[in-house]
Parts: structure tokens; sequence; C-alpha cells
């Protein structure tokens, strides 16, 4: 017998034992913002859940744990804030698919607010994403802007994946610590931008000059294009600077959450944001 089928059976509250709890569907593995939901924000992972839970922004409906999750989470003091309800690991499992690394923690949540962008205070290093799908490089841009102190990011209400899922696993948490801006009209936001006295800078592989040799200054925002088709052409007529990121070996371009992370410690090295 595994340790798994040693596990306790689930048992609802007052009710009888179920194989798995009501409304364990498996879950999209990503959602367009235009298509709209209702539904929770879906969070799985240990860095994603207790850092939602030590979010007070961050509204918790249900919380799933194995008992080795509770137990650990005990250990280390985290308040649950909701009683969660103890689960085998084989029933996150069929909710998430075999292949997701929940470690024992799964949480329903509301989605957090998007900020405006009048807002934004003027300052820092700001990031927008025009039309970025893929769920796993926008979570790994949101957790390097968590390690750069980026204070928001803006990206499109539609074409973009919604925080949750896969994204909330790959950010790694940061989804708690990076406000996200949804913008209706990208161009519109990057000329409000530009209009705030930020240096909206396109990053884009036709960049007239490499980043480098840009002249960067604070508040700076870095926008990011779409994987394979890069910047939108009004993107690109609406940001004050096109560069490119210029590299010495044969392959000349990265995927695009690798070069969020060069463009992000260009961009903080340039405008004095690293530690000295």
């Amino acid at each position: 017998m595994s340790e798994r089928d040693r596990k306790p059976p689930f048992r609802r509250p007052g009710g009888k034992f179920s194989g798995k709890p009501r409304g364990f569907e498996r879950p999209q593995p990503w959602r367009e913002r235009d298509h709209g939901s209702d539904g929770p924000v879906i969070l799985y992972g240990w860095h994603t859940v207790t850092l939602a839970l030590a979010n007070p922004k961050r509204r918790i409906r249900k919380l799933y744990l194995t008992e080795n999750a509770a137990r650990r989470l005990a250990d280390e003091r985290i308040e649950t804030r909701v009683t969660p309800e103890i689960v085998r690991p084989s029933q996150i499992d069929q909710r998430l698919g075999p292949d997701a690394v929940h470690q024992g923690l799964l949480a329903e949540a509301d989605p957090l607010p998007s900020p405006d962008i009048d807002t934004l205070a003027a300052e820092g290093l700001i990031l927008v994403l025009d039309q970025i799908t893929d769920p796993h490089n926008v979570g790994a841009i949101l957790r390097s802007a968590a390690a750069f102190d980026v204070k928001a990011i803006v990206t499109t209400a539609r074409h973009s994946p919604e925080a949750t899922g896969v994204l909330a696993k790959s950010a790694s948490g940061a989804l708690e610590l990076v406000p996200i801006i949804t913008a209706q009209n990208l161009a519109r936001a990057l000329t409000r931008l530009n209009e705030r006295g930020f240096q909206t800078v396109g990053l884009d592989s036709a960049g007239e000059q490499d980043i480098a040799a840009v002249a960067l200054r604070e508040p700076l925002a870095l926008v990011l294009g779409a994987e394979g088709k890069g910047l939108r052409q009004l993107t690109r007529e609406t940001c004050s600077v096109v560069a490119r990121l210029d590299m010495p070996g044969a392959i000349k371009s990265l995927n695009v959450s690798n070069a969020a992370v060069l463009a992000l410690y260009i961009g903080a090295t340039r405008i004095g944001l690293m530690p000295k």
C-alpha cells in the first residue's frame, strides 16, 4: 500500500465520504481575459498560496491542504484565514492534473483588483506586456518583476492569460507583490504613460539601437511584445524609443521571459535601482 493510499479519506464537514470535493473539476490550462469569468482564481504551490494567505487584499474562498502541508503551515505559524479542508494529494492531482507541482496546497480566491494607470506613481520601473499569451512566460516575467522591484505590470485586457492556475504557479507568489494594470487599449495606456513623464522603451529585434546605448531615465517603462510577433505596429509607434537587445552569439533572439530579465537588469542598473 502506498503512502497516499494510507491517507485518511476526504470528508465534507457534517457529510459522508466523497471521493473528491464538490466542484473539483479540472480547470482550463489558461483563459484569456476577454472571455470573462465569474469563477475563482486557482492558486497552488507553497510560495503561491502562502503569499496569497499573507496578502490582506486577497480574499480566500476555499483552502485545500494535505496533512503534510497543513502540518508545515502550523509549524511555520502561517495563518490560513479560512478553515481548510484536508484532502489526499491525489484529490488535488484530480483537480489540477498529474503534472502540477502543488506541494499539497490549493486555494480558490477572488482576483485582485486592477489599479488605474493614473494611480501609478511616476517613479521607478514598470513593465508593459503587448499581448503575451503564454501563461508560463507571463508568470516568469512576474517573478522577475518582483525581484527587480517593478512597481506594476501593464497588460492588455484581451489576448493575455488570466492571473490564475499555471500563470500564478509560474509567478511563485509574485502575483501578490506586483500590481497588474489591465488596459483596454494599450496604445492609449502608453500615451498616458508618456504624458505622465515615463520613458517608454519598446524592445524589438528591429529596434534602431541597442538598449545599452539608449540614455535611460526614471520613470522607465519597458515594453515587451508577444512571442513570435513582437510589438504591434501601433505599440511601436507609441513608444518613445524602440530598441533591441544585441547579443554576441549565433542566436540573436531570446524567449520573452529571458529578454525581460535582461532588459530589467539593464534598466534597473542604468537608472540607479540596483543595490551598491
